[in-house]
């Protein structure tokens, strides 16, 4: 009678051991999963690159150079360059345009012609991924793809001090970050976020995107490292990236800043009042450094 409760007790203790190891197993691998389908979820939800550019907008543009050079790790890149008139009276200038995470340079045309119209050189790039751009897109990726555009820029005779980061939606975390990394004249925030865990959780907020989100784009943490005129551009219409955004961003930028009310939405602020929009970017132009001699 002994001998046989021992077993049935021991059977019982195999059989619940398995059990609990079945159950780790299992826990473990629906963990691997999830965490498998929120780095899959995350970075579909930051990039949306479109590989074909738009020949209609790429015609409306001219004149351009159509360029490729090479990001540091050897990927290939392409950006438009649109050359200011040569009796430009600001032709010293020249704008780096780090764009949002959907479409490619083909579809930021506009922008970049009214910003050729103000008399600036703009060199519109790519993203890896994006457009004719090699590669997958990546945070660290596009911080080396925004330093090879700059350095485009430095080779083609455009100095360290006449060169403007300028970021646009998730651009502006790009543009910042070459603002910390590179010498700069200085940095336009237009409709940017402060972070990605930030706007994240604020988008998704049964998610615990704080705890795991990978990819960061944090402008408001490194905005008190730069040193350079800021100007933070944002729309209280903005039903993407809120208002309060550009706000904070502002308020951890250093001085000399400003700040510009601009209106539409996310996609559309050219659209719904160019002319605040223009008065801002002519406004800050007149607050860089003059060039020397």
């Amino acid at each position: 009678m002994v001998v046989t409760s021992a077993r049935l007790w021991h059977s019982a203790a195999m059989k619940h051991s398995r059990f609990a190891r079945r159950t780790l197993v299992q826990a473990i691998a629906g963990l691997i999963l999830f965490l498998m389908f929120f780095r899959w979820f995350e970075h579909s939800q930051v990039y949306h690159p479109t590989r074909s550019l738009d020949p209609a907008e790429k015609e409306s543009a001219q004149p351009i150079q159509d360029v490729f050079f090479k990001a540091s790790d050897g990927v290939q890149l392409n950006a438009w360059f649109f050359p200011a008139a040569l009796n430009a009276p600001r032709r010293d200038l020249a704008l780096v345009l780090c764009h949002g995470n959907g479409g490619n340079i083909s579809h930021r045309v506009d922008l970049c012609l009214l910003l050729r119209e103000l008399g600036i050189n703009v060199l519109s790039f790519d993203y890896r991924g994006y457009g004719l751009s090699e590669g997958r897109p990546s945070e660290e990726g596009t911080y080396k793809d925004a330093q090879a555009a700059h350095a485009w820029l430095v080779q083609n005779g455009f100095p360290h001090q006449r060169i403007i980061a300028y970021g646009e939606s998730l651009g502006g975390g790009v543009a910042s970050e070459l603002a910390a990394r590179e010498p700069v004249a200085g940095l336009v925030l237009h409709s940017t976020f402060t972070s990605i865990p930030d706007i994240g959780s604020e988008l998704f907020p049964w998610l615990p995107v704080r705890l795991l989100c990978r990819i960061r784009y944090n402008t408001l943490d490194r905005l008190p490292r730069i040193k350079v005129p800021v100007l933070v551009l944002h729309s209280r219409t903005d039903e993407m990236i809120g208002f309060a955004h550009g706000e904070r961003n502002f308020a951890a930028a250093n001085e000399p800043k400003q700040f510009a009310e601009i209106h539409g939405g996310h996609n559309d602020p050219l659209g719904a009042d160019r002319d605040t929009f223009v008065r801002a970017i002519e406004s800050f132009l007149t607050f860089l450094p003059q060039a020397t001699p």
